[in-house]
């Protein structure tokens, strides 16, 4: 494996300088500017918590990755701007794509990940037309629950009913019309306590070959709109196998960047296909 590390103190600045790799990728596309940006950086020793939430603060995107080698694989952790969270797909993927890529692990050895929601396993897969990753997730099956409070309102539309995980809440609309139009209140959504609130619906475009679409709201985690969450497809995914009859599906999600996965269900995993791109990579210097 390939590690750049280093780590002095200049005196003349009081301040540690340290040498780490990192990149920023966006993914769930295959084109740049699109999908969902994470930033992946690359350790060689555990650093505070305190640190990596302020490298995540300063690269100020949904998700940065932190990797630092354990046994076979890698400990793997996510934070957003503001916290720590237990599972992020996109940034794992992000994370998959840049083991292989650069040239930390072969494209036919698997990435395997340690992480708080436990082990995690990302495949590189290719066809004779582009390459797709596979991540291994944990499936989460959402429940009814009732309706939150200022829900409704912070969405601007009635609510039929509500679905709830340890994601969060779960919100089926009648359209994709509604579901692209859809203008939240955040200053609201704000006030309801939960992780996150996913809408979803029926996609409508018989061209485009979807199966479904959502869009995912997270602001009391420091992001208003995340623009494609593999994490919330670990639900979907269940929601929408109870209500297809099938376990395979092409799911698109609806934010103003967009992203398209290829999910489906296996006993209590569900795996997530997607594509990435590296937009830029360089040196982390001060610790």
């Amino acid at each position: 494996m390939r590690f750049a590390y280093a780590i002095h103190l200049d005196d003349s600045l009081g301040t540690v300088i340290m040498n780490l790799n990192i990149f920023q990728v966006d993914a769930f596309t295959d084109q740049p500017f699109a999908g969902n940006p994470a930033a992946v950086c690359f350790l060689t020793e555990a650093q505070p918590d305190g640190w990596m939430q302020n490298v995540a603060r300063e690269m100020n995107l949904s998700e940065t990755a932190f990797l630092l080698p354990e046994q076979e694989g890698f400990r793997l952790r996510w934070f957003t701007p503001i916290r720590e969270v237990d599972l992020c797909g996109h940034a794992t993927l992000a994370s998959a794509h840049i083991l292989w890529t650069e040239g930390y692990l072969p494209p036919e050895t698997p990435a395997r990940f340690y992480t708080r929601s436990g082990s995690l396993t990302a495949t590189y897969q290719t066809t004779c037309q582009n390459a797709w990753i596979e991540l291994s997730f944990p499936a989460i099956a959402p429940t009814k629950a009732i309706p939150p409070i200022f829900l409704a309102q912070a969405l601007g539309i009635p609510i039929q009913q509500v679905y709830e995980s340890s994601l969060g809440y779960l919100v089926e609309l009648d359209s994709e019309i509604t579901l692209r139009q859809l203008q939240p209140d955040f200053t609201l959504l704000r006030l309801v306590h939960f992780h996150s609130v996913t809408v979803t619906s029926r996609a409508h475009d018989d061209e485009r070959d979807y199966d479904f679409v959502s869009r995912y709201f997270a602001p009391n985690f420091g992001v208003d709109e995340d623009p494609v969450t593999g994490s919330a497809h670990c639900c979907l995914a269940i929601y929408w196998r109870d209500r297809l009859s099938k376990t395979e599906f092409t799911a698109y999600q609806a934010s103003a960047r967009g992203g398209t996965l290829k999910v489906r269900c296996e006993g209590d995993r569900v795996f997530l296909g997607g594509q990435a791109v590296t937009v830029w990579k360089g040196i982390w210097l001060v610790g």
